[in-house]
């Protein structure tokens, strides 16, 4: 059987504060870094997303960036 509640943020942080100190230890414990760890992990923040669907250069553009370049960098030195 599952049961699925929808709580806010606030609600569920609000109802943790009024745990007894004993059952919000124990809550943290359960919770512990290892669980926190592996969802962080798992999880992309929204800048990595970002990156992720950035475009890329092909390696022609690439080596045509790289010959602009030196062509940019040549005009400096004299």
């Amino acid at each position: 059987m599952e049961i699925t509640v929808n709580i806010g943020y606030d609600d569920l942080l609000a109802a943790v504060k009024k745990l007894p100190a004993a059952k919000i230890q124990q809550l943290k414990s359960a919770l512990g870094n290892d669980l926190i760890q592996s969802k962080a992990s798992g999880e992309l923040s929204d800048f990595q997303n970002y990156l992720l669907q950035a475009p890329v250069m092909s390696d022609e553009q690439y080596d045509q960036y790289k010959a602009d370049r030196k062509h940019f960098s040549s005009w400096r030195m004299k």
